[in-house]
């Protein structure tokens, strides 16, 4: 897989992207993560890639031309299968949406930044809108972060347990049960003697049981 980063804070990516399984799955060429400065696109002296929107109003905003040239110089190496910005009013990130971007070959993730971008690149460039959360960022670096940190723990071979993701909250549609491991006790708090009995039959059934309750009691929505 190939992800493109377009920002125009590239080193913000510095350490998320470097890190733990992240870095593991760079290392065996699993997925290779390019950052991309916006500003190396701009055509203007002083390398402006902002600036005042038109009709007025507070905040700058990012300009087409050197989105358009970002884009265009990237898609003369590689078709991509999305281009993705990152906004608060985009499609909210869920784990079904995560597996199903890890499955593709090629992405452009797009951050934002002041009061967002020219909306013509949203209509005529952009093919999909992803937000993290109901809440507004810096700028969609962050965003960026974890929407990739999401998609690339799936790609195969990314965790060294591959079932480990497929057990993860909400890949069937509820939160994870509670997990334990040594010591069997600590200042009187037990773990539960089903975990400790080696009947894998009940172990799972409680386990089934347990996250049904915790999405119960925390994410009821989820069953709806």
């Amino acid at each position: 897989m190939r992800i493109d980063i377009i920002t125009v804070l590239p080193k913000m990516f510095d350490g998320p992207l470097n890190q733990s399984i992240m870095q593991r799955a760079q290392d065996a060429g699993l997925v290779e993560i390019n950052i991309h400065n916006l500003r190396d696109y701009s055509t203007d002296k002083q390398k402006s890639v902002d600036d005042y929107q038109y009709g007025g109003g507070a905040g700058m905003v990012l300009m087409i031309e050197p989105i358009a040239n970002a884009i265009n110089s990237l898609q003369k190496s590689a078709q991509y299968d999305e281009i993705i910005y990152l906004s608060p009013d985009g499609e909210l990130l869920n784990q079904g949406m995560a597996n199903k971007l890890s499955t593709l070959s090629n992405l452009i993730l797009l951050c934002g930044h002041y009061k967002g971008i020219d909306e013509r690149v949203r209509q005529n460039i952009i093919t999909k809108e992803i937000s993290v959360g109901d809440y507004v960022l810096s700028g969609g670096e962050l965003a960026a972060a974890v929407l990739t940190d999401s998609i690339v723990r799936l790609i195969p071979g990314a965790i060294s347990d591959e079932t480990s993701a497929l057990t993860d909250s909400f890949q069937d549609g509820m939160l994870a049960p509670p997990v334990y491991t040594r010591p069997a006790e600590y200042e009187g708090h037990k773990v539960p003697d089903v975990l400790l009995s080696g009947h894998e039959g009940k172990i799972n059934k409680w386990r089934e049981e347990q996250a049904e309750k915790r999405t119960e009691e925390r994410r009821p929505d989820l069953n709806k």
